[in-house]
């Protein structure tokens, strides 16, 4: 879902810690009131009554609600990217095994905190144009950083690493997004045994 560019932004960046604490608080709030009540039903009166903030000053930051989830969702993928280059500036594990549990263990952790605001994001959220780009930037530094690595991996026995690799990447991501969301979410620890087995023998299975 996209909409106007001007909706999508705050109103005004707080200078004085006070202002930054209510803007903290709103976002908290807006957080539960979403992942609760969903995107249609989590309205700005919602928010603000769990911010105990007055209407008038939710609005004083953010002109309206998809401004609120845009804000959301981009620090939700600011996280995700610092904890990427946490693990790319380390030294990779040598077993394949170990690298895509490395991938694997990174997408859960950073689905874990609240899967169904996570779900609302992804599913029923604005986007705004420089949100996409860095969505699209961010997948193709993963899908680069993971080919390098399985590119020349004496394990890989794929023909075509490029496709196997973006295909692995976009199955780990979304399969986390998906069981972890699930009414029923499957267990982290199980999910990571068999998203690893699944993926490392995939790879490991030759063409």
């Amino acid at each position: 879902m996209t909409t106007g560019r001007r909706g999508l932004q705050p109103r005004k960046q707080p200078r004085q810690a006070r202002a930054e604490a209510t803007r903290q608080r709103i976002l908290t709030a807006a957080a539960h009131v979403f992942a609760e009540y969903g995107y249609a039903a989590g309205t700005t009166n919602r928010i603000a009554a769990r911010a105990r903030v007055s209407i008038g000053s939710l609005y004083q930051y953010y002109p309206n609600k998809d401004a609120i989830l845009v804000e959301l969702l981009t620090r939700h993928l600011d996280a995700g990217i610092a904890a990427a280059g946490r693990h790319q500036d380390g030294e990779a594990p040598e077993s394949l095994e170990e690298i895509i549990r490395l991938f694997v263990r990174t997408s859960i952790g950073n689905h874990r905190d609240d899967p169904q605001l996570l779900r609302v994001m992804a599913e029923q959220g604005p986007r705004s144009p420089e949100l996409l780009d860095k969505i699209a930037r961010h997948g193709r530094e993963r899908i680069a950083y993971a080919h390098a690595l399985f590119a020349g991996h004496p394990e890989v026995r794929v023909a075509d690493t490029y496709t196997a690799t973006r295909l692995a990447v976009s199955t780990i991501e979304l399969v986390v997004h998906q069981l972890l969301a699930a009414p029923d979410p499957v267990d982290s620890a199980r999910l990571e045994d068999e998203l690893v087995t699944m993926i490392t023998g995939y790879l490991t299975a030759g063409g």
